[in-house]
């Protein structure tokens, strides 16, 4: 049994939250918005948060709503990061703006539109780093830069997170092997 949500949320300077229909969390990094189900309730006492729920049948969503509520606090007040790796001769990435561009082997250029709140930065033209204070979008949008080239099991090129540990395959013998 799970017991996330009993955690109490402590709320750092400079966060403010409102709570109404939904929980409004605003922060120096910007303001996220997260939905209060019903028969779970918020209260706020002494810079801390605390998620309660009316009975059993809540349990689940007591410890979603605790765990959307602390990523929302997390977020706009430090912010989240994903590293991405490209690997591959002639593999890169570029960004301009809002815009980042990828060379992946393919015959044409890649070009991705970054959503608001999400940042890029590129290190040496293969190595990414993306922040955003929203943890889901950040997730997703890390997401569909890494399914642009999955990471091969055989060749071990493609976009990978930092860290992520790829199990290489062996491959076929070829036509040396006994009759």
């Amino acid at each position: 049994m799970s017991r996330i949500g009993k955690k109490p949320i402590p709320l750092p300077k400079g966060v403010k939250i409102q709570i109404g229909e939904q929980l409004e969390v605003t922060g120096p990094k910007g303001t996220l918005q997260v939905p209060i189900p019903a028969g779970v309730s918020l209260k706020q006492v002494d810079g801390i948060l605390n998620v309660v729920r009316e009975s059993d049948k809540q349990a689940a969503l007591h410890g979603l709503t605790r765990a959307l509520a602390a990523n929302a606090v997390t977020g706009v007040s430090t912010g989240f990061t994903k590293e991405l790796d490209i690997v591959g001769i002639g593999y890169r990435a570029d960004v301009k703006g809002q815009v980042a561009t990828f060379t992946l082997g393919y015959s044409h250029p890649i070009e991705v539109l970054l959503p608001d709140g999400v940042e890029l930065k590129v290190d040496k033209q293969t190595h990414l780093v993306l922040s955003s204070y929203d943890k889901q979008l950040l997730g997703q949008v890390a997401a569909n830069i890494r399914a642009l080239r999955k990471p091969d099991p055989y060749k071990n090129k493609g976009v990978r997170y930092t860290g992520e540990r790829l199990r290489k395959k062996v491959g076929k013998t070829g036509a040396g092997g006994s009759k």
